[in-house]
């Protein structure tokens, strides 16, 4: 997968934004102000930071060497996935939960401005 892929799937979102809180060099993807996925997108080994279900975040880690304790974050909550190493489909899922985590924390308001209660 390629930097520019990982973006677009990122972007893919409904209203997910790109920001660059850190520097020029990190990007932070959001859906209302609260960061999904974070990844330096010209790093090598291509890698991005997810959110994730506790019990499921454990699991990964156990199962694939690419997937490992988020980088700099809560890592009860955050894994840090290695891009190249995993399927398409996979780190796509991966993203979409990761949207679908932070999603469901947002007030309720705001979930039903983008069409998810």
């Amino acid at each position: 997968m390629t930097p520019r892929r990982l973006r677009e799937l990122c972007l893919e979102q409904n209203a997910a934004v790109e920001d660059f809180p850190f520097g020029p060099d990190v990007s932070v993807f959001k859906v209302a102000g609260r960061m999904f996925a974070l990844s330096d997108l010209a790093a090598t080994p291509l890698t991005v930071s997810l959110k994730c279900d506790p019990d499921e975040a454990v699991r990964l880690r156990a199962e694939y060497p690419a997937v490992v304790p988020g980088y700099h974050l809560n890592k009860r909550h955050w894994n840090t996935v290695t891009v190249g190493q995993l399927p398409t489909r996979m780190v796509r899922e991966l993203i979409e939960d990761s949207y679908d985590l932070v999603v469901a924390g947002l007030p309720k308001a705001q979930r039903l401005r983008l069409d998810r209660p």
